[in-house]
């Protein structure tokens, strides 16, 4: 990549990391100079540095003296803050000023409603309906530990219903209202939800689409599960609040907050809410993953659980002291409700800023974000790869709209191409850091990211996040030089590791917690004995400008699908496959790949191996593709379906998908190893089909 620059920071010396570095020296008698001088310090005492963040990102809740025992190796994951006692919710609503607003929800707009009005709550507004939940809550039975669960879209009681949630010590388990009833079913019958928040409608491309449907089917699979959550439905659209299709026993929104007000359950004297500030390592939220990171090949979709004090501990440290994040701010990202990033986005209350959601499609009008930008004054604008792919085909921001209060643009969910770093600063703007960011589900957070003290480098992410022992090894296990392609790892334990997989100890049977921290192990520490193994293959660059080097993101190891910067295991396609095809003889195998069309982008492939004589029609094809939009979200279905005379295997009966990646996406055959298959004579297929997919 080029040495000149795109961003520079006028001055550096003035900037978060920088003013922390000073309080670093100034503490523990350091001459620390450069970020890369922070990095190693931060990575080699990590906690004197975790420490640190705690007490300059002004924390609330008890902190204790001890921080984590240096000694015990990552693949332990050590317990962190034994002694601190916190409530992150508490964190969030730390700003009770009625002028400030907290959140404001722009819908996209409709046929019927084409100007629909922004929805703005303050954050005295906020906390007063946070207080109304926790009672309401209370008030049907909520104690610790319970699961509540969204099926919702990117809405202000969403918002709200996440730190009632959090605020009383129960875990929240959110799920985006375009997720298929089947997908979402999986999740939550892991956890067993006692409540499930629901809209009755969403708007998308410009239409008002049922979601009640959804829910009934969702309901039906959890009753033949034995669970019974209590429902309330949400309508936070301008949309007719037909209730003609409503089950027995769901309630209102405005009937379930007239509970909380009536019971006043979970407050002090004085009217604050009783925060529940429960250890660093309590279980805060539950997200999920299909296998992408390492050697996991799961048939469920892993509930990954997190921790209250690190999901804290974490984005205070990225948006104060990395991102440089300030309560004047005006942060949106696009996101839905089961995205990390909306986890991201909504830790940015902690700053006392002000959040923007968005419920709709961000490409119908190309001009909308852009507009909104600009009547809001955004100055945080995050998105994914693929948005900014797609817009740079025929959209250039900069020509229509003033764009002058952008000071951050982040992205994320898949590789930024070198050609669109260029396209952000001649046609957004010429003087934005542009955070290419990196880090997952499993973190719910960033290995690799935004700094506003650094340089931006053309095709690069900044640096390595602060606290984070990120290297590059090679496949057997060796730590790589600079400029050299391996596998992302991360050596020294971090807080925002997660707490396990669910069931944590205390909430599911000695064998279930047991299979659990199997799991855990497997899906982290397996690969490469001793540290972390994510999954991405990486080059880390040279060090420039005391950077200790950027990061470039070559794609995933493994099998992950990842069209559009969503991220989804090939296992998800197969479960459906299994149920409705394979089970009956109309397909006997299948292979899922990702190709790669663009620097930032993949599609999906799937090979279908039909039973003798039987050829791939079209109402097949048809079949497959609705079945999996249906079962799963439009996300799902496959860009091509290609009939096959063979799916590879290796000897001890895995699929091999990453195999058949590299090869349709342009590896020779000579990268096969024959003795590790048991049908290595189906592969020429793969190679001549990926020629034909390249245009080669």
């Amino acid at each position: 990549m080029g040495d000149a620059p795109l961003y520079r920071p006028q001055n550096p010396d003035a900037s978060a990391a920088f003013k922390f570095r000073n309080h670093v020296n100034a503490k523990h008698g350091l001459q620390l100079r450069t970020y890369h001088d922070l990095w190693l310090w931060s990575t080699s005492h990590i906690a004197d540095f975790w420490a640190a963040v705690w007490d300059a990102t002004s924390i609330i809740g008890e902190k204790g003296s001890h921080v984590v025992d240096e000694s015990v190796n990552i693949s332990e994951n050590p317990p962190w803050f034994l002694e601190a006692r916190v409530n992150w919710a508490e964190n969030m609503l730390h700003c009770r000023s009625g002028d400030k607003i907290a959140l404001i929800q722009a819908t996209e707009s409709t046929p019927v409603n084409p100007n629909p009005p922004l929805r703005r709550c303050s954050y005295a507004e906020l906390y007063e309906s946070v207080s109304q939940i926790v009672s309401a809550l209370l008030a049907n039975g909520i104690k610790p530990g319970d699961r509540v669960a969204s099926y919702s879209s990117n809405c202000i009681e969403n918002v709200a219903l996440c730190l009632a949630t959090t605020a009383i010590g129960a875990i929240w388990v959110s799920a985006a209202a375009d997720f298929g009833p089947a997908g979402v079913l999986e999740r939550f019958e892991q956890v067993q939800p006692a409540f499930i928040f629901a809209v009755d409608a969403v708007v998308y491309n410009a239409k008002v689409h049922d979601h009640l449907s959804k829910l009934s089917t969702l309901l039906s699979g959890l009753e033949n599960q034995s669970a019974a959550p209590k429902v309330v439905i949400i309508h936070p659209i301008p949309y007719p609040d037909d209730r003609s299709r409503w089950q027995e026993g769901w309630v209102s929104w405005d009937d379930f907050i007239l509970e909380g007000k009536a019971q006043k359950l979970g407050h002090t004297s004085s009217g604050e809410i009783k925060w529940y500030r429960a250890s660093f390592d309590w279980p805060l939220w539950i997200l999920f993953s299909s296998g992408s990171t390492g050697k996991r090949a799961l048939k469920l979709e892993m509930a990954i659980v997190h921790r209250s004090g690190g999901m804290l501990l974490q984005a205070k440290k990225e948006f104060v002291i990395c991102g440089d994040l300030q309560s004047d701010d005006v942060f949106f990202y696009y996101t839905t409700t089961g995205w990390m990033m909306y986890n991201f986005l909504i830790s940015g209350l902690s700053l006392g800023c002000t959040l923007v959601l968005y419920d709709g499609s961000p490409l119908r009008d190309p001009a909308f974000l852009w507009k909104l930008t600009d009547d809001l004054q955004i100055s945080v604008f995050g998105t994914s790869a693929k948005y900014l792919d797609q817009l740079s085909k025929g959209y250039k921001p900069r020509e229509h709209h003033n764009l002058s209060s952008l000071r951050h643009i982040y992205s994320t969910g898949s590789p930024l191409s070198a050609a669109l770093f260029d396209y952000v600063y001649e046609n957004i703007h010429p003087n934005v850091l542009l955070g290419s960011i990196t880090g997952g589900t499993d973190i719910c957070s960033l290995f690799a990211g935004m700094c506003s003290a650094l340089p931006v480098y053309r095709g690069e992410i900044q640096c390595r996040m602060l606290g984070l022992a990120v290297e590059s090894y090679s496949e057997t296990g060796i730590l790589n030089g600079p400029d050299e392609a391996g596998e992302l790892v991360c050596l020294k334990p971090f807080p925002c590791m997660p707490a396990g997989f669910w069931p944590l100890p205390g909430f599911g049977t000695d064998d279930q917690v047991a299979a659990a921290r199997a799991k855990y192990h497997q899906a982290y520490f397996a690969e490469m004995d001793g540290v972390w193994y994510h999954g991405d293959h990486v080059v880390i660059t040279r060090s420039r400008a005391g950077n200790g080097g950027g990061l470039i993101m070559l794609g995933r190891s493994d099998g992950v699908l990842n069209p559009g910067g969503v991220r989804f295991g090939s296992a998800e396609l197969y479960d459906v496959l299994d149920t409705a095809f394979c089970s009956t003889g109309k397909i006997l195998d299948c292979l899922a790949i990702g190709q790669t069309i663009g620097g930032s982008d993949e599609r999906v492939i799937l090979f279908v191996k039909l039973p003798d004589g039987q050829d791939l029609s079209p109402g097949l094809e048809r079949q497959i593709k609705d079945e999996l939009r249906v079962r799963r979200s439009p996300r799902h279905v496959p860009a091509q379906i290609i009939q096959a005379e063979d799916i590879p295997y290796t000897l001890n009966g895995k699929r091999v998908e990453v195999l058949v990646k590299k090869i349709i996406n342009g590896a020779p055959l000579s990268i096969v190893n024959p003795s590790t298959l048991s049908n290595p004579e189906c592969l020429p297929f793969y190679h001549d089909i990926g020629m034909q997919l390249r245009g080669a």
